[in-house]
């Protein structure tokens, strides 16, 4: 007689790798981290907010000040997109540290985090208070299929239909994925130049049902809302307050400056601000390693595991106060300020272990390149059906094929079409 030998199937992330659940507890992250890291300094976190503006006020005056004097027109116009990129990653770190305030990481006190917060994001076009709701909101949920409210990832069916057309079959239009740098190019503009306004005006990425704009805007402060509180409305309208308020100083600088030196002092540079945002975020949570789950399988632990530290150099370590190296830690505990992250992140990569995402190898610009391309949608593993554990796949080969689905078989759907909206 024939013996029958069982055949284990796993989890498979995207480049072939076995991927285990994480079996860590919330509380040995706690207990790993040295009790200094939960304190933050007010001092010192006002002492940043300074430097960088005292950064940003010193460009702006010897740009404004020393580049018209120059004779030839091309070096002119070098200093000045000089000027732009490096007011750009100042103009992140005050972004950052405004983030610190939504967490409670800036100050002891609620009153100054929430104070600094509303300054600094206002001055940056952005609305605080909504942000900062929405924003608790992905930490409480990071990776939870139905409710993360940023990068929320496709499922193949959407993303095939979404892409190729509402007639496309999902299960045999894989010759139709062509890998043309020309798309991904367009995709990554794209991205970057509309993804953080679209965000902010009709929720891109995050959660959606039949309801639209407006509300699913971080601007709508009226009934309806889809993603606030009747409770926290007032806050909303607080925030976009804040905004008009730098709207109306911004044109007052217009008709005191003029057009082309407002947006060559503020409006590029904020374009820039845009851009790493986005950039940021996504790759975060973006990566060929990372997990999501459905929301039975979701836990607190799981979901800030399956986040990446990647390695930006001087840029990240000074102008963008860390964001970039220790976002595991910010998502475990995000309470640790910036200053202490890192020392934070060494205590609890002792008890992650594996667990403990990284990549530190791959050029940032180069990350974002391959993961806009390959990262497409996430699919359960083949043989893993049913254990709501999604990786990411891509339809035109790279990394591990997404799984051949037969005839008859349906598609798994987390969350009707709410969670498949990117």
């Amino acid at each position: 007689m024939e013996e029958k030998v069982a055949v284990h199937s796993k989890h498979i992330d995207l480049y072939g790798n076995v991927f285990d659940l994480p079996d860590f507890t919330m509380k040995q992250i706690h207990d790993a981290i040295p009790a200094h890291c939960f304190r933050p300094s007010t001092p010192r976190s006002l002492a940043y907010v300074m430097r960088d503006y005292l950064y940003l006020g010193s460009l702006m005056y010897f740009t404004y000040i020393s580049v018209p004097m120059l004779s030839s027109v091309y070096l002119r116009a070098v200093c000045y997109g000089l000027y732009t990129v490096l007011a750009g990653m100042v103009m992140t770190g005050i972004w950052i540290l405004a983030h610190e305030c939504g967490h409670g990481a800036f100050s002891i006190s609620k009153t100054l985090n929430n104070t600094m917060g509303f300054f600094l994001h206002s001055s940056l076009l952005v609305p605080y208070y909504s942000w900062k709701i929405t924003h608790s909101h992905h930490h409480k949920a990071t990776g939870d299929l139905q409710r993360d409210t940023v990068f929320v990832p496709h499922s193949r069916e959407y993303w095939v239909k979404h892409n190729l057309g509402q007639d496309a079959d999902p299960l045999t239009v894989g010759h139709l994925s062509e890998d043309a740098p020309i798309i991904t190019l367009c995709h990554c503009v794209l991205h970057q130049l509309f993804g953080w306004p679209w965000y902010m005006l009709d929720n891109l990425s995050g959660q959606k049902s039949q309801r639209g704009f407006p509300y699913y805007s971080h601007y709508w402060f009226g009934k309806g809302s889809a993603i606030f509180k009747a409770s926290e409305l007032s806050l909303v309208l607080l925030s976009d307050v804040g905004v008009l308020v730098m709207t109306g100083l911004l044109y007052l600088g217009v008709k005191a400056l003029g057009w082309w030196t407002m947006l060559t002092f503020y409006g590029v540079p904020y374009l820039w601000l845009n851009h790493w945002i986005v950039l940021i975020t996504f790759l975060q949570h973006t990566d060929g390693s990372l997990p999501h789950f459905t929301h039975s399988q979701w836990t607190f632990a799981r979901g800030a595991a399956a986040t990446i530290d990647r390695d930006f150099g001087f840029v990240d370590t000074h102008f963008f106060h860390n964001i970039v190296g220790t976002h595991v830690v910010h998502h475990l505990v995000s309470s640790v300020p910036f200053y202490h992250a890192q020392e934070a992140t060494e205590a609890v990569k002792k008890v992650m272990g594996k667990h403990y995402h990284v990549d530190r190898a791959t050029p940032l610009m180069a990350a974002f390149w391959k993961n806009q391309r390959d990262c497409q949608f996430v699919e359960e593993s083949e043989g893993m059906e049913g254990s709501g554990v999604f990786m990411f796949r891509n339809l035109h080969g790279r990394g591990v094929k997404p799984r051949d689905l037969r005839v008859g078989e349906t598609m798994t759907t987390w969350c009707g079409s709410s969670s498949q909206n990117l």
